[in-house]
Order: C-alpha cells, then sequence, then structure tokens
C-alpha cells in the first residue's frame, strides 16, 4: 500500500511540474509576480543566512583550529580548511536546509491557504492555469536568488572564520588571508552553484506539491507546511550525496 501509495504522488508530482511549465498566461502578470517573489523568498532570507552563515565560519573555523594544534601543521592551513569547508558543503548545503524551513514552509502555508479557501478553484474557473500563475514565479525566483544567497553565505562565513580565529589568537589575519588564497580551486565555487540550484528546484516543487493538493482545513495546511520541511530537507541530503559524486569524482 505504502509503494503504491508512493507512485500516486510521483506521477501527480510530475503531472503538476507539466501544468507548471506550460506557457504562463500573461508575460506581465508573470513577471510582477516573480519580482514579488525575489523580494518574499530571496531577498527576505538575507538576514538570516547571513547570520547563521557568520556563526558557522566561525565554529568551523575554532574547530579546525583545536584539532590541528601540532607544530608540523602550518597555521594557514586553517584559512585554508575554513574555506573548502564552507565552499565545497556548508554554504550550499546548510543554507538549502534553512530555506526548506522558512521558505519551503511558508510557499506550502500560503499556497495550501488558497487551496482550502477555493482561490485555486476561482482561479481554474476563469481558465487561468493556477499551477502555472502560483508556482512558475516562485522557481524562477529561488533559482535566481539562492545563488546569490549561497555566495553571500560564502563571503560572511569566511569573514566570521577570519574574525573569530584572530579574536581567540588561534591564527594571525596574515596567515588566514593566505591560507583562504593557497590552491584555490574556481571549480569549487561552480559546484556550490550547480548544487544550491538543484537545493532551490527541489524547495519550491516539493512545497508547491504539497500545498497544491492539499484538503480539508487548517489543521492540514499545517501538516502539508510539515511535510514540505522534512521532504524537501531529506532530498536535499540525497541528493547533496549523488551531485557530490557527480561532480567531484
Amino acid at each position: 500500500m505504502q509503494m503504491i501509495k508512493f507512485l500516486e504522488q510521483l506521477g501527480l508530482y510530475f503531472i503538476l511540474l507539466k501544468k507548471v511549465f506550460s506557457k504562463p498566461e500573461k508575460h506581465a502578470i508573470y513577471y510582477r509576480q516573480t519580482m514579488h517573489e525575489l523580494v518574499s523568498l530571496g531577498l527576505n532570507s538575507v538576514g538570516i543566512i547571513s547570520i547563521i552563515s557568520f556563526f558557522m565560519g566561525s565554529a568551523i573555523t575554532l574547530q579546525t583550529a583545536y584539532n590541528t594544534e601540532n607544530p608540523i601543521y602550518p597555521t594557514y592551513l586553517i584559512g585554508l580548511g575554513c574555506r573548502d569547508s564552507i565552499i565545497l558543503e556548508f554554504s550550499s548545503t546548510i543554507t538549502a536546509l534553512i530555506l526548506a524551513g522558512k521558505v519551503g514552509s511558508n510557499i506550502a502555508s500560503e499556497i495550501g491557504t488558497m487551496r482550502i479557501t477555493e482561490q485555486i478553484d476561482a482561479l481554474e474557473i476563469m481558465g487561468v492555469n493556477s499551477a502555472s500563475h502560483l508556482i512558475l514565479p516562485k522557481i524562477t525566483a529561488t533559482l535566481l536568488f539562492n545563488p546569490i544567497l549561497t555566495l553571500i553565505s560564502i563571503i560572511v562565513g569566511i569573514i566570521g572564520g577570519g574574525i573569530a580565529g584572530t579574536m581567540a589568537g588561534v591564527i594571525t589575519a596574515q596567515d588566514f588571508i593566505y591560507g583562504i588564497q593557497y590552491a584555490f580551486i574556481p571549480y569549487y565555487i561552480t559546484y556550490s552553484i550547480i548544487k544550491t540550484l538543484f537545493f532551490a528546484f527541489i524547495i519550491t516543487t516539493i512545497s508547491s506539491f504539497q500545498g497544491y493538493y492539499v484538503s480539508g482545513g487548517s489543521l492540514e495546511v499545517g501538516r502539508a507546511s510539515t511535510k514540505a520541511v522534512v521532504y524537501s530537507s531529506l532530498l536535499i541530503l540525497v541528493f547533496n550525496v549523488i551531485l557530490t559524486q557527480l561532480l567531484l569524482s
């Protein structure tokens, strides 16, 4: 029974995607909605991403320093370890998990509320493709802005690491700067952005799916929001492993 239910949900998900990526009704409305979602889903997340990235970078630097207390290890390796940890894993994956909680629950509850209050039914009666009208601007906005959030996370995380390391006295500013410049591979940034794009698509589509097919009342909207966060987070972790193997092997 569980397998049948899973296959049914998977089929509904791909049917929804087909509706989403059909031609938008009016380009002017689509553009206006996308600009609104850029602010709502992207710009409003800069603050929390920056705060978490700062302390994340600080913690990584201090942990790296305390685990490499050996005279044979040059101190600039602390900066190098901070840089690679943040770029390769933390900024893309942790940012995605944060957004799954913040943005994912927001999307699911917004669309779910529209479903139970019959606003989506009203759009369908008027001949509007409700899936494309409601979901496509959100997908476009997250695909455009989430890479920017990841880059902000990388920059703020490295700055946080440098400040924490120098204030704690575990590394000098000169050694930290040398470490983050040492043997830098630009492809790591590309790898991080590619992962971010996949994660953005997962968060938006899974959350929209949970909200779009909700039925019942406000209690079910809350459950749909919870499912959106849980399923998005699980898929992010699964695709993190898959993309790491594909892109770095």
